[in-house]
C-alpha cells in the first residue's frame, strides 16, 4: 500500500470513528446538486453533519457509498468543491481546509466544514512594509509582534514569516513574506497563537476589529530587486524601516530608505537589538540614523522623548518617528502596537476594481490562484474579471471562485487586502507576476511605452538614449529602455524620458510612481502619459 493510500485511509478510519459529522461523497455536480429540491436537502444535510459535530463536519469526496476509494478527476473534484462551497454557505458555515491525496489516477479529498458563513471584511486593514539591512531582525521583530513572543536570541520567531525551508534554514528570507495582527476595540491586540497553524492566522482575520498585515521584504542585497517589488507592487500604508543597533545604518539601510521616500511612504524606524548594547551606543545609532534622515530632507522623531501620541499627529511623508526596540526582551513593542492601533489608513481607495499579480499557484482541487494587493475597488466570490495583458497585449476573462484573506475565507476584498483569489477559466501556467486583474466591463489599454518625469538619484556616468535599467512598476519588474527628451540626464537630474518595455507590453497608467534600477544607478520616476499598442 503506498504511503498516500495508507495516510488517507487512517483519515477514513479517524472519520467513521467520529460518527454522525461525516459524510460520503463521491461527486458534487452543479447541474445535479443545485438543481430542485436537492440544494435545500444537501444543505439541511450539512447542517445535521455540522450539529452532530458540535460546528464542525468532515466531507469525504471521491469515496462511493461503501467507503470505498473511487477518485474523481482534476475538473470534478474542483467543481465539487465549488458546490459543497454554495452548500456551505446556505448553512451559514465555510471550508476551512482540504486534504488531497491522488487515487487510481484521480483525487480523493476530506473537507473540514466549520459554522459560521464566510468573513465580511470591512474592518480597517493597515499594510506595513518592512525593510532594512540583512541581519538587522526585520522578521524577527515582526514575528514577535504578531505573536507577542519574545526571540529566543537565534530569530526564531522569524520563522514564522518564512515560508521556504531553505530561509528557514540559512536564517535569510529570499522572497516577500506575510504576516498578520490585529486590535479589538475593547481587549486591545489580537495575535496569532500559533504561526505554523492557517487556523489560528485566519482567526486573528476574524475576531480583530482592525487588522495590520506586514509585508516583509528582503534584507540581503542580491535581493533588492525583490525588496523594491514588496514596497513598490503592494498598497501599502506605512513602511517600518529597521536598523540594528550593533552595527547602525548601512548602504543597504540607505537603498532601502530611498525607495520608501521615492515612493512618498510614511515610515517609522524601528532601532533593533537595543538588548545587544549600551545605551551609549544606542544614541549613537541614533544620531546617525537622524542624520541620514535629514540628508534627504525628513525630520526625525524620537517616540522616546516626545511620545506616541506626538508620533501619531506628526508621522507624515516629512516626519519621520524612531522607537528604540528589542524582540528578546520586548522593549519598545508596546510602542509599535500603540502605534499600529492608532495610526490611520493612508492609502486611498479610488476606482473600480484592481489587483496587480505579484505571486501565482495552482491548489488542488480549487486550480489557479493569483495573490497580491487589492489597489482599488472591490472583489467578490463569483465575479467576472479581465487578467492580463498576456504578452500578445490580450486580457482573457475568468471568474472568481473564492478569496482567501490570510488562510481565511473571505467574501469579498476592498483595497489593502493582500489576498488570494481562486480563478475560473485560466491555467496558473498562463499567470504572470505584472498582470492585472480589472472587472469584465473595463477597456484595458496595454502598453510598451510611456512618458514620466524622472529623477537620477546615482550613477556613475550619465543616463543616455537607449539606457536599460530595470523598471519596478507596482508588481512589474522589467527591463525597459530610457530615451531622455534632452539626450541625457546626470546625477541629481530631474527630466522627461520615453520609458519603453523591452519584451512585452503591460497596463501602465497616469500618476503611477516607479523605481528603476540598474547596478550602483537607481532613479525614481512618475508616469505622465501612456501610449497604447498600436
Amino acid at each position: 500500500m503506498s504511503r498516500d493510500r495508507a495516510l488517507l485511509e487512517r483519515a477514513l478510519d479517524r472519520g467513521e470513528q467520529d460518527g454522525g459529522n461525516v459524510e460520503f461523497k463521491e461527486r458534487l455536480s452543479r447541474d445535479v446538486h443545485l438543481e430542485g429540491g436537492r440544494r435545500e436537502s444537501l444543505a439541511a444535510q450539512l447542517r445535521h453533519r455540522l450539529l452532530s459535530g458540535d460546528g464542525e463536519a468532515t466531507y469525504v469526496v471521491g469515496v462511493t457509498d461503501d467507503g470505498g476509494l473511487a477518485g474523481i478527476d482534476p475538473d470534478t473534484f474542483s467543481e465539487t468543491m465549488d458546490v459543497l462551497s454554495l452548500l456551505a454557505e446556505e448553512a451559514d458555515a465555510h471550508i476551512e481546509d482540504v486534504q488531497t491525496w491522488g487515487i487510481n489516477g484521480g483525487l480523493v479529498g476530506v473537507a473540514q466544514v466549520r459554522e459560521g458563513g464566510v468573513l465580511e471584511t470591512d474592518d480597517e486593514h493597515v499594510v506595513v512594509g518592512t525593510a532594512g539591512h540583512v541581519d538587522h531582525g526585520k522578521s524577527t521583530l515582526v514575528g514577535s509582534l504578531v505573536t507577542g513572543k519574545p526571540d529566543d536570541g537565534d530569530g526564531a520567531t522569524r520563522a514564522f514569516l518564512d515560508v521556504q525551508p531553505h530561509e528557514v534554514e540559512r536564517g535569510l528570507s529570499a522572497d516577500l513574506s506575510y504576516a498578520v495582527y490585529g486590535f479589538d476595540d475593547d481587549d486591545g491586540p489580537v495575535r496569532v497563537r500559533n504561526p505554523n497553524r492557517k487556523a489560528d492566522r485566519a482567526e486573528v482575520v476574524q475576531e480583530a476589529d482592525r487588522l495590520v498585515s506586514f509585508v516583509d521584504t528582503v534584507g540581503h542585497e542580491p535581493w533588492l530587486r525583490t525588496t523594491i517589488r514588496g514596497l513598490v507592487g503592494q498598497k501599502l500604508d506605512y513602511g517600518l524601516l529597521v536598523v540594528a543597533a550593533d552595527d547602525g545604518p548601512t548602504r543597504t539601510t540607505r537603498e532601502h530608505l530611498g525607495v520608501l521616500l521615492a515612493t512618498d511612504l510614511p515610515t517609522i524606524v524601528a532601532i533593533t537589538k537595543t538588548d545587544t548594547v549600551d545605551e551609549e551606543r544606542i544614541e549613537e545609532v541614533e544620531r546617525e540614523v537622524e542624520r541620514l534622515l535629514r540628508e534627504v530632507d525628513k525630520s526625525p522623531l524620537r517616540v522616546s522623548r516626545h511620545g506616541v501620541d506626538a508620533a501619531i499627529e506628526e508621522v507624515s511623508e516629512r516626519v519621520v518617528p524612531i522607537v528604540e526596540t528589542s524582540a528578546i526582551t520586548m522593549d519598545g513593542l508596546e510602542t509599535l502596537d500603540e502605534l499600529f492601533d492608532r495610526l490611520p489608513k493612508t492609502s486611498q481607495d479610488t476606482g473600480e476594481f484592481r489587483m496587480y499579480v505579484d505571486r501565482s499557484y495552482s491548489v488542488t482541487g480549487v486550480g489557479a490562484v493569483a495573490s497580491g494587493t487589492v489597489m482599488a475597488g472591490e472583489v467578490e466570490a463569483g465575479d467576472k474579471l479581465l487578467i492580463g495583458p498576456m504578452t500578445d497585449g490580450r486580457f482573457q476573462e475568468v471568474e472568481v471562485r473564492s478569496i482567501e484573506m490570510h488562510y481565511h475565507r473571505v467574501d469579498t476584498a476592498q483595497a489593502g487586502r493582500i489576498v488570494g483569489i481562486a480563478l475560473k477559466g485560466i491555467k496558473e501556467s498562463a499567470i504572470e507576476r505584472g498582470m492585472v486583474l480589472l472587472p469584465r466591463d473595463a477597456d484595458p489599454e496595454p502598453v510598451r511605452e510611456f512618458e514620466a518625469e524622472v529623477m537620477v538619484l546615482n550613477h556613475p556616468t550619465r543616463i543616455g538614449e537607449g539606457y536599460e535599467p530595470v523598471v519596478h512598476l507596482e508588481t512589474i519588474g522589467e527591463a525597459a529602455a530610457f530615451y531622455p527628451e534632452n539626450g541625457r540626464l546626470l546625477p541629481g537630474d530631474t527630466g522627461k524620458s520615453t520609458v519603453r518595455f523591452k519584451f512585452r507590453p503591460y497596463l501602465v497608467e497616469e500618476g503611477q510612481k516607479f523605481v528603476f534600477r540598474e547596478g550602483r544607478s537607481k532613479g525614481v520616476g512618475t508616469v505622465t502619459d501612456v501610449s497604447p499598442m498600436g
